[in-house]
């Protein structure tokens, strides 16, 4: 099983979903988990689902696209776990519709929360890693970012930005030790896709036929390459994107 006791992990967007997920199973392998969400409330709910199975774990409230919040978030979760070993970038955002219908204001919500926040979250814990020699970093982007989506031109370029930024930091700090990959999602059963499914029923019904394996991703799937790309025996792996997504895109 893989090991991270010792370790100290900050995953964002951890209150639910796909971040729950990767948050306690890190947890369940020894990590101690800085709980970094914009709702306090789902982050406490995954705090205490980790502290009832004896794991450690702190809630750290951040909206990742506000950098005075990010860099406060980075201090608390130093303070109260330790410095930094591991960050997932997992907290994001998307809205479903056809371009020309869309507007600037939803654009700029998907660049800020999708590719901004990340990569001010990754900024702020950068410096430590590099002096420590050590670290590793994923960020959760999307098939999306990969092959394109109908109905999400924005979010598709905020992951497809999120992999070429990935690619590039790896290169620049894998001489420091520190490994920088992505895990890309397919159609995963989360609040998050519920929520953008609502408007759109027969979608999941269609998304399914398409699938090979014939159903939606489940949370604990996705948290379970993220959590081998972030271990020690993913440390010659770095600069790669990994998607999980039932045989959906074959890349």
């Amino acid at each position: 099983m893989l090991d991270f006791t010792g370790k100290v992990a900050l995953v964002t967007g951890a209150g639910r979903g796909i971040g729950r997920a990767i948050a306690t199973t890190l947890a369940a392998r020894g990590a101690a988990v800085a709980l970094g969400d914009v709702n306090l409330a789902s982050a406490e709910e995954t705090e205490r689902a980790i502290a009832a199975a004896g794991g450690r774990a702190a809630t750290v409230g951040v909206d990742i696209t506000v950098r005075d919040q990010v860099e406060a978030a980075v201090r608390t979760a130093r303070e109260r776990l330790g410095p930094i070993d591991v960050l997932v970038n997992n907290a994001g955002w998307e809205r479903v519709e056809p371009f020309v219908q869309s507007r600037e204001e939803t654009w700029e919500r998907i660049l800020a929360i999708n590719l901004r926040g990340p990569i001010q979250v990754t900024r702020a814990v950068l410096d430590e890693m590099i002096e420590r020699k050590r670290g590793r970093i994923c960020s959760i982007a999307s098939d999306a970012g990969r092959v394109g989506s109908s109905g999400e031109a924005v979010y598709s370029a905020a992951k497809g930005g999120i992999i070429a930024f990935s690619k590039t930091l790896a290169r620049e700090v894998a001489r420091y030790g520190i490994g920088v990959n992505c895990v890309s999602p397919g159609p995963t059963d989360t609040p998050l896709t519920r929520e953008v499914l609502e408007a759109h029923p027969k979608f999941v019904a269609a998304l399914e036929k398409l699938i090979p394996f014939g159903r939606l991703g489940r949370p604990e799937e996705i948290a379970a390459a993220v959590v081998f790309l972030v271990s020690d025996e993913a440390s010659y792996i770095t600069g790669q994107t990994l998607s999980v997504n039932g045989g959906l895109n074959m890349l």
